[in-house]
């Protein structure tokens, strides 16, 4: 099922309001490690080889999302996925070129029809003491985005990106590019809202001892601790210092070409259910809230890049 084109989800681009408030929860609390820093951004990683996950950008009084950037298999493939995000209706916002931030790399930018910016990097920098340590993210394990027509979004990143389709819930289509589950899932919506970054702990423990840590510093959980259905994952979620909702999580599913797609009616719970496990309550009303609150930032948008 992987894409012919992309290999995975590499980071995410945010704009927040007060860089040294995001630098001191991501490092002190969620637990990443600085990267890099320039004077209007901060550039965090995670244990893995990934130069960053997180990248956040000083911007207005409230929480927006700059783009989302996978990672190319080839930079033969670049050229592939800027021709067929023209013919799947798509925009080239930057033609393939020098990426000039930290990390490096070639890199082409592109929006959706709905005007969600996606950036597709190769050659970018890797570290080389990439290693697993307890209760600290490795790397992203996916991005939820909002669509207020997911069928149209779907067939986007099918057409556009090669991802494919691994589960459709009532709720949710899980899009795949390579073993894991899903890199990108899209929520039915009334908004095209970011809905949750997922961070990939190393195992099981560290999704709850990261759940345990949040509370004292103040983050409730607002979901879980529980287990997906597609996907198989255990999941924690919290909502960070700017409203934006990012999650734990561990065990995601890893599959290949044999794996089937499940429907709607594969995917429901016993009544009282959010969960497989059958232990987390709902979703909390301000997660519900906080993952319909973080948009795009469009290119004409004031400050976009």
């Amino acid at each position: 099922m992987s894409s012919p084109w992309i290999s995975g989800l590499r980071s995410v681009a945010l704009e927040v309001p007060d860089l040294a408030r995001a630098e001191a929860f991501y490092t002190q609390v969620w637990r990443l490690d600085v990267a890099a820093r320039t004077p209007e951004a901060l550039y965090l990683r995670g244990t893995g080889a990934d130069h960053h996950l997180l990248a956040l950008h000083r911007g207005g009084p409230s929480a927006g999302i700059r783009h989302v950037t996978l990672r190319a298999r080839s930079a033969a493939a670049l050229d592939q996925v800027a021709a067929a995000t023209v013919r799947a209706g798509g925009r080239i916002e930057s033609a393939i070129g020098a990426l000039d931030e930290p990390g490096g790399g070639i890199a082409l930018t592109l929006c959706d029809p709905d005007g969600r910016r996606l950036q597709v990097v190769h050659g970018d920098a890797r570290h080389a003491d990439a290693h697993e340590a307890k209760d600290r993210p490795v790397r992203l394990a996916h991005v939820v985005l909002n669509s207020h027509e997911v069928a149209a979004t779907q067939r986007f990143f099918e057409q556009a990106l090669g991802f494919t389709l691994a589960d459709r819930t009532r709720i949710m289509a899980f899009l795949n590019c390579a073993a894991d589950h899903h890199s990108v899932a899209l929520g039915d919506a009334d908004n095209d809202a970011l809905n949750h970054i997922a961070f990939l702990m190393p195992d099981l423990e560290s999704v709850m001892r990261g759940g345990g840590r949040m509370r004292d510093a103040g983050h409730e959980i607002e979901w879980g601790p529980g287990r997906h259905g597609p996907g198989d994952n255990a999941f924690n979620y919290f909502i960070g210092p700017f409203g934006e909702v990012i999650e734990y999580t561990a065990e995601v599913e890893q599959i290949d070409d044999s794996h089937v797609a499940g429907g709607p009616d594969d995917w429901k719970w016993p009544p009282g259910r959010v969960d497989q496990w059958g232990i987390s309550q709902p979703p909390s009303a301000r997660l519900k809230q906080a993952q319909r609150q973080v948009f795009f930032i469009r290119p004409t948008d004031p400050g976009a890049p």
